[in-house]
């Protein structure tokens, strides 16, 4: 059974436990020994970090073969049309070639934490809370598909990977759980 470690990532936290700048890593919030970030999540991005103990759980949480929803609240520039919403449904053009079709709608704001610092406000510009779904896992991507279809991200927040969810997690705090992973969904017609 493998141990799983939920952290709620701060913004301007790296996704690794050593860091040669000073900069801010895993190991300022979480004493665990011999556990690793199970996929990444951006210096400038917040929220769910899974952590694990055990190398096939973390392959298998961090491969995209294996499908496991990576789930983001994002406010981004603009009131995005119907147009660049189905854009990111249906995979973006990116510099690496297209991306696999997400999952992409409108939200209210979610109820989250203040960010520190906060993201810029500028009055005339209004920003607008998209829930996305991917189920692969580029360099950046949630940024550079919202950039892509013209409404740059402000400010990104994992809620969720697989079966794990943020919950009531602040940032910096962390919960320990012993579990086992469901199984891989198994590829549609479609991928």
């Amino acid at each position: 059974m493998a141990k799983i470690i939920l952290f709620n990532k701060p913004y301007d936290v790296l996704c690794q436990f050593t860091d040669g700048e000073g900069r801010r890593t895993l190991a300022d919030f979480i004493p665990e020994k011999n556990v690793y970030s199970a996929g990444r999540l951006d210096r400038d991005s917040e929220g769910l970090v899974v952590l694990t103990d055990d190398g096939p759980t973390q392959h298998r949480i961090s491969d995209p073969r294996h499908k496991l929803d990576k789930r983001y609240w994002v406010q981004v520039e603009g009131l995005p049309s119907t147009a660049a919403l189905v854009q990111l449904q249906n995979g973006v053009l990116l510099n690496d070639g297209f991306t696999a079709p997400a999952e992409a709608r409108v939200i209210t704001e979610p109820a989250l934490w203040p960010r520190t610092p906060p993201i810029r406000f500028r009055a005339a510009i209004p920003t607008t809370w998209l829930d996305i779904t991917l189920r692969e896992g580029r360099n950046r991507q949630v940024r550079r598909m919202t950039a892509a279809v013209g409404h740059p991200t402000l400010r990104l927040v994992r809620h969720a990977v697989g079966p794990w969810q943020l919950g009531d997690l602040r940032p910096g705090e962390w919960r320990k759980l012993e579990c086992v992973l469901p199984p891989s969904r198994p590829p549609t017609r479609a991928e």
